[in-house]
């Protein structure tokens, strides 16, 4: 919400001291709001967006609901236990529209396994702290029941056949794996598309990322996956590169019911 008051701010063409002395608030909360360290009530975001001349009630009505909603999400617990960047994850797919992520050397994180995290948590670390390992699985497991809930979003999954096939621990642990993707593609929204080998074209292979929809196109929300954590895109350029990144990326997948019959014939081979 403060990056998108932020937007509207700049659109208008106010600075944030000029936006400030308007509403009546110090230059510091005003700068609070737009990084979202402190909240905006209803009322007071209708009355900027009314002051910076914004005609799109759609957009304002959304934020306006943000606004309103008082209700602690299910990650809160884990405020204390894990990095805001995770929390922030949870919040992004629970209050996702509908998501459509791509992963190429991983398993999406909503569709993986207990045994599949212990392993991907666990490699290449001589040491790590067992209650913490607890924690990150548990939440990690928490994640999945987005999709099980009575109003489920849209979940697109595209992945590339080299994650299906790497085995991140042992053959039951990969087996165990492919069986749970096939089970998760029979929920309602549910869509898992796979992108073989024999692809050709594909050049996607340093991309990890999630596009989340929003109830409004600005309020879409792109995650990447690094290494060493994730980030979160808002900017409409940004959106517009993901969204055609998606586009042709989901040209060279299969469909889902050949996807399918593919992650069975995997599975087999194993």
């Amino acid at each position: 919400m403060g990056a998108e008051l932020r937007k509207m701010r700049e659109r208008a063409g106010m600075t944030a001291r000029e936006a400030a002395g308007w509403l009546g608030v110090s230059p510091m909360q005003m700068s609070h709001m737009e990084v979202g360290r402190i909240g905006v009530s209803a009322e007071r975001l209708r009355t900027l967006a009314d002051h910076y001349r914004c005609a799109d009630s759609s957009l304002v009505d959304a934020l306006s609901a943000m606004a309103t909603e008082r209700t602690r999400g299910w990650w809160e617990e884990y405020r204390s236990a894990l990095a805001p960047m995770s929390l922030d994850l949870a919040a992004m797919e629970w209050h996702a529209r509908g998501m459509r992520t791509l992963q190429v050397v991983h398993i999406p994180g909503l569709l993986q396994v207990e045994p599949y995290m212990r392993a991907l948590f666990t490699y290449a670390r001589s040491t790590h702290a067992s209650d913490h390992l607890e924690t990150v699985i548990d939440f990690r497991l928490k994640r999945r029941e987005v999709l099980e809930r009575e109003d489920p979003p849209h979940f697109t999954a595209i992945i590339h056949e080299a994650a299906l096939r790497m085995r991140v621990g042992d053959r039951a642990t990969a087996c165990g794996q492919l069986e749970h993707i096939l089970e998760t593609s029979e929920l309602p929204g549910v869509t898992v598309r796979v992108v073989p080998f024999s692809a050709e074209g594909f050049a996607g292979m340093g991309y990890a990322m999630t596009y989340a929809t929003g109830p409004v196109p600005q309020l879409d929300t792109v995650q990447i996956d690094h290494v060493h954590g994730i980030d979160f895109l808002h900017a409409e350029a940004q959106l517009d590169h993901y969204r055609a990144l998606l586009r042709t990326v989901e040209s060279s997948a299969m469909g889902a019911e050949e996807s399918r019959a593919f992650i069975h014939r995997i599975a087999r081979e194993l």
